[in-house]
């Protein structure tokens, strides 16, 4: 058999309702728009809200890896790929044209992984992301800068709101989304990347001491380095519900957090500019304590918030 066009990676983790939703719309455009031959994995991630057996009923086409244990985000992609062949077969002709990670949390619009796919097919191109809007139709940003120190000032310190959705922020302005036309960005946000078989294979898979965040902006930066280009594409318009989510702020999360993005300013950013980093986060996270303190009453919750910024200030 002829190796696929694409391979589509969904990771998942109790969210029953919502990943069934995103297989639907998916299928939906792979059946009307393509492309050809296309294969879907589904790697969930010890969910206990019954989703492995609801995707095998409705989709027993989907080739699904129900892990025993939470391996997060870049370790359920990974067994995905490896799965495939990535990183153990020598075999290139077994292997995927293209790979699509894609979030439980997502609904495809018609003729969006065909664009996709086109676009990443065009020489040099190694990644390629969606626009992205949110679950009311309002706009969502799907690209970024890589994260420097602006962002960081941003993060802390009062800034102008003019600036904070604007380049001094990572963002790219909304007039490029709304050309239409592809361009040229630093990362995607993690919710849709394609890539190349071939940029699999040079640059490796997610790198999985980022259990959960910046593992998609640490691949990009590697195939960026490695001379791929990576683009937004606006033509193809995915849904991504998570950030409708109201996200209550836990002490571990935080700390996970700001543990990943350490780790990705280790990972890329010259020493100096790690250093400047890392002094800017000490002050911010005892700010962010001065801030927590003065504006929750006390209880539990606000004592492991105060002690998870205490903990990242020191890391």
């Amino acid at each position: 058999m002829a190796s696929p066009d694409l391979a589509v990676v969904i990771v998942t983790w109790n969210v029953r309702a919502l990943v069934l939703d995103a297989l639907r719309s998916l299928y939906a455009d792979l059946a009307a728009n393509g492309p050809g031959h296309t294969i879907v994995y589904v790697v969930d991630n010890a969910s206990t809200d019954g989703t492995p057996a609801a995707i095998t009923a409705e989709f027993p086409q989907v080739k699904l890896i129900a892990s025993r244990e939470n391996l997060g985000f870049a370790g359920g992609n990974n067994v995905a790929l490896k799965a495939m062949g990535f990183g153990t077969n020598p075999n290139d002709d077994d292997l995927p044209q293209a790979v699509f990670l894609l979030n439980p949390d997502t609904i495809i619009h018609a003729g969006a992984v065909l664009a996709l796919y086109r676009q990443l097919n065009i020489e040099g191109v190694g990644l390629v992301g969606a626009q992205l809007s949110y679950g009311d139709g309002s706009f969502q940003h799907g690209a970024f800068h890589f994260p420097g120190l602006k962002q960081l000032w941003v993060e802390f310190f009062p800034t102008p709101g003019r600036l904070i959705e604007a380049e001094f922020n990572g963002r790219y302005p909304r007039r490029l989304y709304e050309s239409g036309q592809p361009f040229e960005v630093d990362c995607v946000l993690g919710a849709t990347m394609m890539l190349r078989c071939e940029v699999i294979q040079q640059t490796g898979m997610f790198d999985e001491q980022f259990f959960i965040y910046c593992e998609e902006i640490d691949w990009a930066w590697r195939i960026r380095k490695a001379g791929w280009r990576v683009m937004c594409v606006p033509a193809a318009h995915v849904v991504h519900l998570g950030g409708q989510s109201a996200v209550q702020v836990r002490a571990q999360s935080i700390i996970n957090l700001w543990q990943s993005r350490l780790r990705l300013f280790r990972k890329h950013y010259p020493v100096w500019k790690l250093a400047t980093a890392r002094a800017m986060i000490a002050v911010g996270m005892r700010l962010k304590a001065r801030q927590v303190r003065q504006q929750m009453p006390p209880s539990p919750e606000r004592d492991a918030v105060i002690g998870a910024y205490r903990q990242v200030a020191k890391i």
